[in-house]
């Protein structure tokens, strides 16, 4: 007997082939039988009705570390289909972690990933130090959804070099210390190696992440344990520094795949994300695997003045940074000097993944005083031309004019959805950038998923249904090395999501009061999502997460290494 059947479903197997009409039934946890034979009894019988059934969602840039000590849920990622979640990214990750640098690792994040200070200080709770484990660490704790992870670049460096792992090069004992915890950690079962090199990486009052430290003997010692090891991906978030040519050099020193990020469409300098998924694909061309992920949202964040992230990719800014928090923060904000550099730096062109002449995209959301309420739903564009303002000077006065307490919103990156679509189909990209689990007050694009599903295949017709799954699915899977998962055959894992294509989507956007600590984050509810299941068992019904679905996802360690 079968322990769960769903009949009358449409089977979107996530391999590209066209849907069709079936039933699937799980066994202990893998798929037993899926087609349109007859499949005998099962303890539990569900009817789909016609809606579509495909494998579950698989994120591959979240960064949960943190969360997942406290939320085995991964919330909301759960919720909005995913039921695979990569964490580590970028190399921001909370293991190895000394517990004298547990309070900066945490103060950095707060920076860098936009997470809340007081939330992680009340609910991480530290009962690992090397990042072995922390693996067991989740593993105890349990988790709903299926977790893989990086071992971080950062916190590598931070384990061996501390307080210095910001302010200067590794000697060669140093790197030699920090290539074998690698090798240890992907040993163990980290999926692969994360680092940075963005110049907008920073940590607590603008100091850059410890990975932005490393040099190029660091690098490729590091990245070199991969190929000593024979398995694990290298995801680096790239910066200036970081050429496509110099990651094919690394991916062709160690015969592991190179993935990049974050391939955005920027608008002070659209050729650039072109012209370097093209040299992505030549590369791969030269048998070099690499891919670039991409996202199919616009990057686009809430923030207020005691924190705006998305000027911080300005050197000018950086009096502002290095004062966030303190007595002097306004007085910086307020000073003319500041304010004629800020001006000056916005002129120079071509500054990827950094605000440019985008004030129509700026609008203010919510004001904190009623006074203030013809405000909201203006962009500062309009609002400069209305005061006679520079739109910096607009930008800023309003701000300071409600004591930093005023909600803006700004589209920075992929906002020309025809453009984006050319990334989006590149044979080398990998479909991601969901940054779910961090920068929680600025974005929610967790549900990237469902949206692929809903406005890029229904809405625009760009992808067919089947496309759209695999992108999400078996694509993934495939790049990642993440055996038995992302495609509806007998004998995978029975990772699954049922929902209507003819309403999928993620809802309107609102704000939620849920984390340690009670700080808010933002969030969009799934819309036509009918159920998920992870490792066959439920945790997703037509009204969200169930509350009583245990903790069936696994810890993931065991990658394919070829």
């Amino acid at each position: 007997m079968h322990d769960l059947l769903i009949e009358n479903a449409i089977i979107c197997d996530g391999m590209g082939n066209p849907a069709k009409a079936g039933s699937l039934a799980v066994k202990d946890g893998r798929i037993a039988a899926v087609g349109d034979g007859d499949f005998g009894p099962a303890v539990e019988t569900v009817d789909a009705d016609g809606l579509t059934l495909a494998p579950g969602i698989i994120d591959l840039h979240t960064h949960y570390d943190a969360q997942l000590t406290w939320d085995s849920s991964a919330t909301p990622s759960s919720s909005l289909g995913v039921t695979t979640v990569v964490i580590g990214n970028c190399g921001f990750t909370i293991a190895p972690c000394k517990p004298d640098h547990r309070d900066i690792t945490m103060r950095n994040l707060t920076h860098v990933e936009g997470m809340s200070l007081a939330a992680m200080r009340e609910g991480i709770d530290w009962d690992f130090e090397s990042y072995p484990e922390y693996l067991e660490s989740l593993s105890r704790r349990g988790v709903v959804p299926n977790v893989a992870s990086f071992v971080g670049h950062s916190s590598v460096r931070t384990y061996v070099l501390g307080d210095d792992a910001s302010k200067r090069a590794a000697t060669a004992a140093e790197v030699a210390e920090m290539k074998k915890l690698v090798a240890d950690a992907v040993r163990a079962g980290a999926i692969g190696f994360a680092t940075s090199t963005l110049e907008q990486h920073n940590g607590e009052n603008g100091v850059p992440m410890p990975s932005r430290l490393a040099d190029d003997h660091e690098m490729r010692e590091l990245t070199g344990a991969l190929g000593e090891v024979g398995r694990g991906l290298f995801m680096l978030t790239k910066g200036n520094g970081s050429p496509v040519p110099y990651l094919e050099e690394i991916a062709a020193a160690n015969g592991r795949p190179v993935v990049v990020a974050a391939m955005f469409l920027d608008p002070s300098d659209p050729e650039r994300v072109f012209n370097e998924m093209a040299e992505i694909g030549a590369a791969h061309g030269r048998g070099r695997e690499m891919y670039g992920q991409v996202g199919c949202f616009p990057l686009a964040m809430d923030f207020t003045m005691r924190h705006p992230y998305p000027f911080e990719a300005f050197q000018a800014w950086r009096p502002a940074m290095e004062a966030e928090g303190g007595d002097d923060y306004k007085r910086v904000l307020a000073d003319p000097s500041f304010r004629a550099a800020l001006k000056a730096e916005a002129k120079v062109p071509g500054v990827p993944n950094r605000f440019s002449d985008q004030w129509d995209q700026l609008e203010v959301v919510e004001v904190a005083d009623a006074a203030n309420a013809a405000l909201e739903g203006r962009t500062i564009a309009a609002l400069a031309a209305e005061q006679g303002k520079e739109p910096f000077d607009c930008f800023l006065d309003v701000g300071l004019l409600e004591d930093l307490q005023t909600r803006f919103t700004v589209r920075i990156l992929n906002a020309d959805e025809d453009r984006v679509l050319n990334l989006l189909k590149h044979p080398q990209a990998a479909v991601a950038l969901s940054d779910a689990g961090a920068h929680l007050s600025f974005l929610c694009d967790a549900g990237y998923g469902l949206h692929l599903m809903g406005h890029w295949a229904r809405e625009r017709g760009d992808f067919t249904l089947e496309e759209a799954v695999q992108a999400i699915t078996s694509r993934p899977a495939d790049i990642y090395r993440i055996k038995d998962r992302g495609r509806l055959v007998p004998g995978t894992h029975a990772d699954l999501m049922l929902f209507d294509p003819a309403t999928v989507g993620r809802g309107k956007k609102r704000r939620v009061q849920d984390l340690p600590a009670g700080a808010t984050r933002l969030d969009t509810p799934a819309v036509g999502l009918h159920g998920v299941w992870v490792n066959g068992r439920r945790t997703v019904g037509p009204d969200g997460l169930l509350t009583d679905c245990g903790k069936p996802g696994q810890v993931l360690r065991d990658f394919a290494d070829s």
